[in-house]
């Protein structure tokens, strides 16, 4: 049976569990239309990413 060499402190082990965290979705408000969107995602209403026409604009 593996057994460590030494005992892990409660300390490093929360060090190394420190970036696991689960961080909230970030969201951004367009320069253009003012709707919230992803970063370095495609605004899907107006279809604009980094200033260019990716896609055709959709109708609601």
């Amino acid at each position: 049976m593996a057994v460590p060499k030494s005992k892990i402190t409660k300390s490093r082990r929360g060090m190394r569990r420190a970036h696991d965290a689960i961080c909230p979705t970030a969201y951004i408000e367009d320069r253009g239309s003012g709707e919230l969107r992803r970063p370095h995602h495609i605004d899907l209403k107006t279809g604009m990413y980094r200033g260019r026409q990716i896609l055709d604009e959709q109708d609601d």
